[in-house]
């Protein structure tokens, strides 16, 4: 079911999906997180908590998530709403946590939802950056380390519960430059691709949005449908 159309001072339809604890304000904005739906439930919250599965940043979230208005939505499945009815959707780091099948039914959705010439914005960490990184320090493990690629896995059932409310999301299926993710956009149909410097946008207007967000390991893609 679409949630109510929340719009910028232009009238266009905005959405922001995998929000996080960062919501665009005057957006509608989505995110897949599990404590989006643990925050209508306080009484599993209070279960879960005294059982040891909600980590401190959980809790966080999850009273964060109650005082702002949030809707929780699987975007690799479905984006509640309608077809060509979306002007703006932006996505700050939230599909490297998607793998190569996730992240291309994403963008079908988006593709979907997206009014012709609708724009959509990704932000996602540079692998370049962080490849130069290495290239400057040599240190293979740090590396690894910051590609959030390689996570412990966790023993026994207490652990893999605690694993999927609390660092599941916090591990990246896969990792862009600009000529990858340009490509990715291309061959889901978006064109006029291209990547945009921190704190500049093709979207014309005034926008809420935050431009540099997370700046200093972004990269930030537009196209348009």
């Amino acid at each position: 079911m679409a949630h109510g159309a929340a719009v910028m001072q232009n009238g266009r339809v905005c959405i922001n999906i995998g929000c996080g604890s960062s919501p665009t304000p005057g957006w509608l904005n989505y995110d897949g997180s599990p404590s989006i739906i643990l925050a209508r439930w306080r009484w599993l919250c209070a279960i879960l908590d005294r059982a040891g599965f909600l980590a401190e940043t959980n809790q966080r979230f999850i009273s964060f998530a109650r005082s702002t208005c949030i809707y929780w939505a699987d975007a690799t499945k479905n984006i509640p709403r309608s077809d060509a009815s979306v002007d703006v959707l932006y996505s700050s780091h939230m599909l490297e946590h998607l793998d190569r099948d996730e992240a291309k039914c994403f963008l079908a959705e988006v593709y979907r939802v997206l009014k012709p010439n609708g724009i959509i914005r990704l932000a996602v960490p540079d692998l370049r950056l962080i490849v130069q990184e290495y290239c400057q320090h040599g240190d293979a493990n740090r590396l690894i380390e910051r590609t959030l690629l390689a996570q412990p896995r966790p023993m026994g059932i207490r652990a893999k519960l605690k694993w999927l409310l609390t660092t599941a999301r916090g591990s990246h299926r896969w990792m862009y430059d600009v000529v990858s993710l340009s490509q990715l956009l291309a061959d889901s149909g978006f064109r006029e691709v291209g990547a945009w410097p921190a704190g500049s946008t093709s979207i014309s207007g005034e926008v809420s949005l935050d431009l540099r967000e997370r700046e200093d390991e972004t990269l930030y893609i537009e196209a348009r449908k």
